[in-house]
């Protein structure tokens, strides 16, 4: 059975959280976290890493009878939304202010276990 962990009003950019998102979607839990260590985005793999341990957290409560250890779990789906844009200006030369927008982002996450038929695909 999966589960699911969500992120929101993450303060990072979502175009950026989309890349490093792309490159753990799909794979195990274990390599996706190993991966996020050593990525050159530190700052957004920290979100994600949390957001993938908040997920096997969540796998566990929903299956109380079974094991981490013994169940393959993978990062079946990851989705990067906008969030919440802060309009800020900035100064300018000349008495003018240039308009700086601060972005946001709502991260989903859904871990599963690994099932004979997607073994096979």
């Amino acid at each position: 059975m999966e589960a699911k962990a969500i992120l929101r009003n993450c303060p990072l950019s979502p175009r950026k959280m989309r890349m490093v998102a792309d490159l753990v979607r799909g794979q195990k839990v274990e390599r996706a976290l190993n991966t996020l260590q050593w990525n050159q985005k530190p700052g957004y793999a920290l979100f994600l890493s949390k957001l993938i341990r908040s997920g096997v957290a969540n796998w566990s409560q929903v299956n109380s009878g079974e094991r981490i250890e013994d169940s393959d779990l993978y990062v079946k789906s990851i989705l990067v939304d906008g969030g919440v844009t802060m309009k800020r200006l900035r100064t300018a030369p000349q008495g003018r202010g240039y308009r700086q927008r601060k972005r946001s982002n709502h991260v989903t996450i859904v871990i599963d276990t690994v099932t004979k038929s997607e073994v096979d695909n």
